[in-house]
């Protein structure tokens, strides 16, 4: 097990018992770091609260005291805890450092890190390099927003290892020194902006990623998106563009034929088995890594031609009487949902709705042109509606649960129709996170 080194705090608050701020607490109190963790929501008899408290960690709960931040010397947050949050909003006033438990990954020596983030698709991408190195026999770990807390991750890590992390804008807007020796950029889209306010700050805050790369690291970016193509102008890694719209010397591209790398031919788009053109560039940035890691065409070939995708992003569900279910739960914003209407030329019948963060849905439109109904719930159902009447779409229903959606479209659709949820909102109005979104989605499928 590794130890920090050189760690420059000797009090930290830890704000947020949820996964990351429990293992952190922990992983803290094992280095010989004092501890006050604190949690506005949980209870006193909860399990997390009592495990910290009997392994010596001060723990307030339901309440946020200012008198926490008093004598301790950096927060480390929950990512999602916003920056208005009271405690939050007088450490940045005193210039206490305020972080996410990524910037705790230096300090245990670890420099062999690829790091994925962007408004879409951070999942398959970082699901696909890792299936790489794994395919490669690589020492491998995948960390971050993908489900490990990364810190925790790093602790269990030997040299030999590369660290394959998911990286959300709210953990990169903690860090301070973190770096990844592989940075990949997949996109931008206006995103999480009731978090961040405005487009200008998200995109800073993706920035991060890159900010400490130097010309001994490398920036692997999507060449097709011009916001990501603005933003990484002042780089100081070595950039490797990727493309799918035109030939890319030092970097990767395809055409109708083929992927390929700094011109070498890599694998037949034909044996490529995941779905969707936002697909494709999920793969081209995975490739791009992959080959700068020497990892052999052969391996990557292994890999694309029997990865078909993960759970909750455009996941094949079942065919049932001819009609394809699939569930994109994953699809919380805009853009992952013109990305999954893209990804197919049959009649849609589209599920979707989730919570109001504000959004207007006009850029749906569009690409509604295959949607012969849609299936609504939630908060936004309403907005929906109306985006959905302006699109022409006769067959509109609003529903109150996801089995009621679910037999709704059923009803709605013929043989060869695909049944797609796509919700193009995040689920916190309804769910507690989009996986259980998609699993209720997956049991009433089956239930047919």
């Amino acid at each position: 097990m590794r130890k920090l080194k050189d760690f420059p705090f000797a009090k930290v608050l830890v704000l947020g018992l949820a996964k990351s701020g429990t293992a952190v607490a922990k992983l803290l109190n094992r280095n010989g770091i004092e501890v006050v963790a604190n949690d506005l929501k949980a209870k006193e008899d909860d399990e997390n609260v009592q495990t910290l408290r009997s392994e010596g960690v001060s723990v307030v709960v339901g309440d946020h005291p200012l008198s926490l931040i008093e004598d301790i010397d950096a927060i480390i947050k929950n990512p999602g805890i916003p920056y208005e949050n009271l405690l939050i909003d007088s450490a940045v006033k005193q210039e206490l450092p305020v972080l996410t438990e990524i910037e705790l990954i230096p300090y245990f020596g670890i420099d062999q890190i690829v790091g994925i983030t962007g408004s879409n698709g951070k999942t398959t991408t970082t699901t696909l390099i890792y299936e790489m190195f794994k395919k490669a026999d690589a020492p491998v770990s995948l960390a971050g927003n993908i489900g490990h807390v990364a810190s925790e991750v790093a602790e269990q890590m030997d040299d030999k290892q590369t660290m394959i992390a998911e990286l959300s804008s709210f953990q990169l807007l903690g860090i301070d020194t973190f770096k990844p020796k592989i940075a990949v950029l997949l996109n931008l889209f206006e995103a999480h902006l009731d978090y961040h306010h405005t487009l200008e700050h998200y995109q800073n805050a993706k920035a991060n990623i890159f900010k400490n790369q130097t010309e001994h690291d490398y920036l692997v970016y999507n060449a097709d998106d011009q916001r990501v193509v603005n933003l990484i102008k002042h780089a100081g890694a070595n950039l490797v563009p990727f493309s799918r719209k035109g030939e890319i010397t030092n970097g990767t591209y395809c055409d109708e034929e083929a992927i390929y790398f700094r011109g070498e031919k890599v694998i037949d788009l034909a044996s490529v088995v995941l779905v969707g053109e936002h697909n494709l560039e999920n793969i081209l940035a995975a490739v791009s890594v992959a080959k700068l890691e020497g990892i052999s065409n052969q391996v990557i070939e292994t890999v694309l031609t029997s990865f078909t995708g993960v759970t909750h992003r455009l996941q094949f569900v079942k065919e049932v009487n001819g009609r394809k279910f699939y569930n994109d739960s994953k699809a919380t914003n805009i853009l992952a949902t013109t990305k999954a209407l893209s990804a197919f030329n049959q009649s849609i019948i589209l599920l979707a709705g989730g919570l109001d963060r504000g959004n207007d849905f006009d850029e749906l439109m569009p690409y509604m042109s295959n949607v012969k109904a849609l299936v609504l719930f939630g908060e936004t159902s309403t907005k929906l509606r109306k985006v959905g009447e302006a699109s022409g779409i006769e067959n509109i229903e609003l529903v109150d649960s996801m089995n009621e959606a679910v037999q709704k479209a059923y009803q709605l659709s013929n043989k060869d129709d695909v049944v797609l949820l796509s919700p193009a909102c995040a689920s916190w109005d309804q769910y507690k996170t989009f996986e259980e979104r998609g699993n209720m989605f997956m049991e009433s499928v089956h239930k047919l």
